[in-house]
């Protein structure tokens, strides 16, 4: 039987490691996005990555993603515009745009890169759903 203390202390822990773990996640994205290890991502790495994500989630291979394939990545609304001919589907080039214009709402610096800071922002979180 679990003992109260054990319980509490179990709780405690994990309130306690929540942010680290938040924050190493964030430092693992943003490693996993940055091929060439220069602390940032640019649009390019971002675009690369959000074409593998794409890949492995169309299991079909029909070259689009419906809401069920995005999983939850982007709401109905924003489904609906992002889906230009309006057939409730997103091809590759669609995703690519979603991808470029959140992006571009993460770098308020107009630097073109992405450093950890940004990645954090809301914006930035909001890319990081179309990338992993």
């Amino acid at each position: 039987m679990i003992s109260r203390r054990w319980l509490a202390l179990t709780l405690a822990m994990a309130v306690l490691s929540a942010p680290a773990l938040a924050a190493s996640g964030r430092k693992g994205a943003l490693k996993m996005l940055d091929p060439d290890n220069d602390g940032t991502v640019d649009l390019a790495e971002a675009k690369k990555a959000a074409a593998n994500l794409f890949a492995k989630l169309d299991p079909d291979h029909d070259g689009t993603l419906d809401a069920r394939e995005l999983r939850g990545r982007l709401t109905a609304k924003e489904l609906a515009a992002a889906d230009p001919d309006h057939d409730g589907t997103l091809t590759l080039d669609e995703y690519l745009a979603v991808v470029e214009q959140r992006f571009k709402a993460a770098d308020p610096d107009n630097d073109g890169t992405l450093d950890a800071k940004e990645l954090k922002s809301r914006a930035g979180r909001a890319l990081l759903r179309l990338l992993k």
